[in-house]
């Protein structure tokens, strides 16, 4: 900074110097008001060009892990869907094998056993309509579809971060659990089916066909279980994950306020004296005219 002489006023050279350091403290007073306005450290590249590209690559990731954390929870809905379509054929299984152990006593006439075929029939058709109602968006979970193919959730916020589930068998009563059908009970291993004329031996048989049926369900349960709870933990994972990076991409991209707010002050009050300063060395000059007194 130039010293000032006050016998040369042709330039104001102490007017000039308090002008400038005024200009200064404006910048510095708009900047950190901007900061305070706006919440946010760093408004334009300028303000700091290499935080700012941190911060956006911060932010992107953050974005990225919310997502997969929206992603990990309509995984665990889809899958609780699946779980209770297939808990519902459990408890309809569960009375298919008291009819059948009911009418594996010689305690049963014939039309109490017709009974409970029909019964038996019905049961299995409903098995049928709950495994064409389990869907996700018009996709059918437990008809076979997913029994090669892998249903695949984008669970991170990198390519490839994905979980997978397959080997969702079909459990249609008349098809992938082979114990009847609505139109007839004749597709599980009792010979010639199941009828009114059908002895106690034959309904005891299908007792055993039923419970294998069932251990085929409780099978499919804990697969869509132990999947859902590994999803639990993978999203207690990104969910502290994404408060870190959060965390950092808040330290460099917005403001502490209570820093700029101080700093606002302090420069307000250096304004004050700046502009008091401009005005004395405006007035320095006009010593000189009592040279010609």
């Amino acid at each position: 900074m130039a010293n000032a002489d006050f016998t040369r006023i042709a330039t104001n050279i102490g007017a000039l110097n308090a002008l400038n350091s005024l200009r200064n403290v404006n910048n510095k007073l708009g900047m950190h008001q901007q900061r305070l306005a706006t919440g946010k450290r760093i408004n334009s590249a300028a303000d700091d060009p290499a935080g700012l590209t941190i911060a956006t690559k911060l932010n992107t990731r953050s974005e990225g892990l919310k997502q997969a954390l929206s992603n990990i929870g309509d995984a665990k809905s889809l899958l609780s869907v699946a779980e209770s379509g297939l808990s519902r054929i459990n408890d309809i299984m569960v009375q298919m094998r008291n009819k059948a152990e009911a009418a594996a006593s010689d305690t049963l006439g014939q039309d109490e056993r017709d009974a409970v075929v029909t019964q038996l029939k019905e049961f299995a058709a409903q098995i049928d309509d709950i495994v064409e109602q389990t869907e996700w968006n018009d996709t059918k979970l437990i008809d076979g579809s997913f029994n090669s193919t892998a249903l695949t959730f984008q669970t991170g916020a990198d390519k490839g971060d994905t979980t997978t589930l397959n080997g969702l068998q079909d459990m249609k009563a008349s098809s992938g659990l082979n114990i009847g059908s609505s139109a007839s009970i004749t597709s599980s291993s009792v010979s010639g089916g199941l009828t009114s004329a059908s002895s106690a031996a034959d309904f005891a048989s299908y007792m055993d066909d039923i419970s294998t049926a069932m251990d085929t369900v409780s099978s499919q349960l804990s697969k869509v279980g132990s999947l859902s709870a590994r999803l639990t933990f993978k999203e207690d994972q990104i969910a502290v994950a994404q408060v870190n990076v959060e965390a950092s991409y808040n330290r460099i991209m917005n403001a502490d306020m209570a820093f700029e707010q101080l700093e606002a002050t302090k420069y307000s009050i250096l304004q004050q004296t700046s502009t008091t300063m401009l005005a004395q060395a405006n007035q320095a000059p006009q010593g000189v005219l009592s040279l010609f007194r």
